[in-house]
């Protein structure tokens, strides 16, 4: 069985992985180099957040996220390369005038969960962050983590091409119908086709684009252990540590399908606030700058549907790399109802 997936983000190479796994025969599309990190998986920090997230997300991405997080320990130990995973939790911490901030961050938490329990607990930050001692009370997300997002998909690309994916890059599709891929010089024929483009399939889908920037920081001074968020009134700030001193600054979230560079106003408050979190920072070095746009539904809610042999996943908004492995699994077991139900009319028609 043929199979065409359109679009080659973190939702696009897991679906090919589970259909490689499967036996399928797998053509992967993308519009880009195939070592390019131009696609918008590659601009997110990989926080792995379904609690946190809970503050301003409906309970889906909450249960979403907690079931990606059950199913990336085996997604990352089925792959040859190394990919940095964490399971350990996160702090969530505020300035003195902002924990008014944290307080009604706790209670929407305590609401919303029912009861926090062992889930969110106050702690005092010097407990898991000695350094940030000075901001005094906080909060403990135990059920969180994170993963180092290229080399997740970095891994990936590596597996598929490995177990003899066809990855036709530099190649963007103009149209999806069933059993046909359309684009600019050819029509391919698959048996079933996935539609993953995100952006790419706003001509069809009522999509809107939600512009993120991420900075990231050399900084080895700052010995900072776990994902921090730092509550503010207009915005959530998270600082993401990864090995080797490097940190992930960002929060940034613009209705835009701008995709120039960090601005100016981005840069000072995010680098405004990793310096009120810890001085060093003060000498720490911007290595890089990374600025994409994310698609989104009307409900910021993602859509996982199948019919009439075409799939369709899309609108993960914010939450990419949180959600991809659960919402695949939920095309999986769509697409494995469908090859069932397919093959009892085949029978039916036969007898």
């Amino acid at each position: 069985m043929k199979v065409g997936i359109v679009g080659a983000g973190i939702a696009g190479r897991l679906l090919a992985w589970e259909m490689v796994k499967k036996g399928f025969d797998v053509t992967l599309f993308d519009k880009n180099a195939i070592d390019s990190e131009a696609a918008c998986s590659f601009a997110a920090a990989g926080i792995l957040s379904p609690i946190a997230e809970l503050e301003m997300a409906e309970p889906t991405i909450y249960e979403l996220g907690n079931r990606s997080l059950q199913l990336y320990p085996d997604l990352i130990h089925e792959l040859d390369s190394e990919v940095f995973y964490r399971h350990q939790g996160s702090l969530v911490t505020a300035h003195g005038s902002d924990k008014v901030e944290l307080d009604r961050y706790y209670r929407l938490l305590e609401t919303k969960l029912k009861s926090c329990g062992e889930q969110v607990k106050k702690i005092k930050v010097a407990d898991k962050a000695p350094e940030l001692a000075h901001l005094g009370e906080g909060l403990w997300l135990a059920d969180e983590g994170q993963l180092d997002t290229t080399a997740m998909l970095t891994a990936l690309q590596k597996q598929l091409l490995k177990h003899g994916v066809s990855w036709i890059e530099h190649t963007e599709v103009k149209s999806i119908e069933p059993g046909k891929v359309t684009t600019k010089n050819n029509t391919y024929e698959y048996d079933w086709i996935f539609d993953c483009r995100g952006l790419g399939a706003k001509e069809t889908i009522p999509l809107r684009a939600v512009r993120g920037e991420l900075l990231w920081l050399h900084a080895p001074d700052v010995s900072i252990k776990y994902l921090t968020r730092l509550m503010h009134p207009r915005y959530r700030i998270y600082l993401v540590p990864r090995p080797n001193n490097i940190y992930l600054i960002g929060a940034t979230e613009i209705e835009s399908e701008d995709r120039s560079p960090v601005s100016v106003r981005s840069t000072l408050e995010l680098l405004s606030a990793a310096y009120s979190l810890h001085k060093s920072f003060g000498e720490a070095r911007i290595i890089k700058q990374v600025v994409n746009c994310r698609p989104a539904l009307p409900d910021n809610l993602p859509m996982v549907e199948l019919s009439n042999r075409i799939g369709t996943i899309n609108g993960l908004y914010r939450h990419g790399i949180l959600l991809a492995p659960a919402v695949v699994e939920q095309m999986m077991d769509k697409f494995e109802q469908a090859l069932t139900e397919n093959d009892e009319v085949k029978h039916a028609v036969n007898c």
